[in-house]
């Protein structure tokens, strides 16, 4: 198992060498190509997926059916619909890999095993969880009263890995603004 999860834990919990040796026994690799799916709408999650590398969109398809980005993950990112891992219900979304990506997969009932017997990943996992929705949060309050061109600003300089990795039109659907708008933004700058 890649240890970069382990990393990721350690900036927030302590694990003992027993908890890391039965912590690794939960998880196991999975590798998505280009374009393969993770997850597709009305499918129900059966795994929280950590990536190790690669890159992934979330996105639901609109009335009027356009592609809508909610989220991309990136290396060292997680990448599952929590709502359907949580209560195993059908997913409202569909996660695709938009370059080769190595996860680490927990399927639920393991996780739920993981987590009784090792308590102190209660901690890591509710802190990541609190980092989520507080990134949720602010989403919702840039989008609202921020211009689009701040809200395009603001996205590159809060995540530049993404904006490497992630096509323009790709981040245009995210910020609800069209690919030609961000040409005009990037030509100007």
């Amino acid at each position: 198992m890649n240890d970069q999860l382990l990393k990721n834990i350690a900036k927030y919990v302590t694990l003992s060498p027993d908890e890391i040796d039965l912590f690794r026994t939960f998880w196991t690799e999975k590798t998505l190509l280009k374009g393969d799916y993770l997850l597709r709408n009305g499918e129900v999650s059966k795994s929280d997926n950590y990536v190790v590398t690669g890159a992934l969109k979330a996105f639901y398809i609109s009335d009027k059916g356009n592609e809508e980005i909610l989220y991309f993950a990136i290396d060292d990112w997680w990448a599952t619909d929590i709502l359907s891992f949580q209560k195993q219900t059908p997913s409202i979304y569909t996660i695709q890999a938009l370059e080769d990506t190595l996860l680490l997969q927990i399927h639920r009932d393991s996780f739920q095993e993981m987590l009784q017997r090792i308590p102190t990943l209660e901690t890591y996992f509710r802190s990541i969880l609190e980092s989520y929705v507080g990134s949720l949060q602010q989403r919702i309050i840039t989008s609202n009263s921020s211009n689009a061109e701040q809200n395009y600003i603001d996205f590159i300089e809060k995540y530049p890995k993404i904006s490497a990795k992630v096509p323009q039109y790709l981040i245009a659907s995210y910020l609800g603004v069209t690919p030609e708008f961000i040409s005009r933004i990037r030509k100007r700058k």
